[in-house]
């Protein structure tokens, strides 16, 4: 089976992206929301990208951002992954698909089964699917737990990862409940809201990668 993918989202200091690479994340996010604790600057996000080694993936993760910022975002920072986290339109998403080299995600609020059914519009449009909690105070990183059982028996017809209140000690059982090819946790893996803690990273990590052996 496939080494699962393991993101470690909202990372804000260079030794947070130590930790979240040394421990075997795959992917690391940069947010780039001014609402969020874990909002990092434009400049800075690319600091941060420039700190990633070979073969670790950098997300820039967006909400609702006008193109011409966006542009001018994916210029500077040269991320490998644009994430949208907003209402962005599959011919939105489509259009930065087609004319980059960069991967697209999208991520869904998922509250129901019509929900995950409605995904289908983004089959052409994205080249992959977060699913997360349904929006609260933010449309992510608020800790909320998404139903595992809304995935169980559904048909993905696109490559897609589980967020939603990820933490060490979910994090196993939600890949062996619902399959996940793909891991996002943030907000779990904080002392405070904005502050990664290593050690949580760490714990995350190896609970991720032992799952899947163990499945």
């Amino acid at each position: 089976m496939p080494k699962t993918l393991i993101k470690i989202c909202g990372l804000s200091t260079p030794e947070t992206i130590d930790a979240a690479v040394d421990a075997g994340a795959t992917h690391v996010g940069l947010v780039h929301f001014e609402k969020s604790p874990r909002h990092v600057s434009i400049a800075d996000a690319a600091k941060l990208r420039a700190r990633a080694p070979k073969g670790v993936k950098v997300v820039l993760l967006t909400v609702n951002m006008e193109p011409k910022a966006m542009a001018a975002a994916l210029q500077e920072v040269q991320p490998d992954v644009i994430q949208m986290h907003g209402g962005e339109t599959p011919e939105w998403l489509g259009l930065i698909k087609g004319n980059s080299k960069l991967e697209v995600w999208k991520a869904i609020g998922v509250k129901s089964r019509t929900s995950l059914e409605n995904t289908a519009k983004f089959v052409d449009a994205a080249h992959r699917l977060i699913y997360d909690a349904p929006a609260g105070a933010l449309p992510g990183g608020n800790g909320l737990a998404l139903d595992w059982r809304l995935l169980m028996n559904f048909r993905h017809l696109m490559p897609w990862g589980l967020a939603g209140g990820l933490n060490a000690d979910n994090v196993a059982d939600a890949i062996r409940y619902t399959g996940a090819e793909l891991v996002d946790a943030s907000s779990g893996l904080e002392s405070e809201p904005g502050v990664k803690d290593t050690a949580k990273i760490r714990a995350f990590c190896e609970a991720a990668l032992g799952a899947k052996a163990s499945a």
